[in-house]
């Protein structure tokens, strides 16, 4: 069993609000505004009445204000999808700009990288046993 698997995700924004608007419109995520904290929680995925998660894959996350020192810095997830071509329409829609190509990587699937609105990076994920 592997020890180290992803649990949680952080989006820096300069403007949190708006950039939460543009993930909730992309992919459905609820997002929900935690105040004391400057901090909004992103929910990916349901989770139980202890925040654990009620179904697999899939890991919730954070969306806040961009701190000093990490302008330009950002993670790459994965975000599972059912159409890498329709994501990335819907996307460019919504002001993403399409940094890397549907791919595939052979025997498992195909992604897409792509920039969000205030150029954080993220991919696009399909399973494919068939991709090449």
């Amino acid at each position: 069993m592997k020890k180290n698997p992803i649990v949680h995700f952080e989006i820096y924004a300069d403007d949190p609000e708006k950039l939460g608007q543009f993930y909730t419109n992309l992919f459905d995520w609820s997002i929900e505004a935690m105040p004391e904290m400057d901090y909004r929680y992103i929910e990916t995925i349901e989770t139980d009445a202890e925040g654990m998660p009620k179904q697999s894959p899939g890991i919730n996350g954070g969306l806040m204000k961009r701190p000093a020192g990490a302008e330009g810095l950002s993670w790459i997830n994965y975000i599972g999808v059912d159409s890498i071509e329709e994501t990335i329409k819907r996307a460019e829609k919504l002001g993403a700009k399409l940094m890397k190509e549907k791919s595939a990587v052979p025997g498992m699937g195909w992604f897409a990288i792509l920039s969000d609105p205030q150029g954080n990076h993220f991919a696009i994920w399909k399973m494919d046993k068939k991709a090449k």
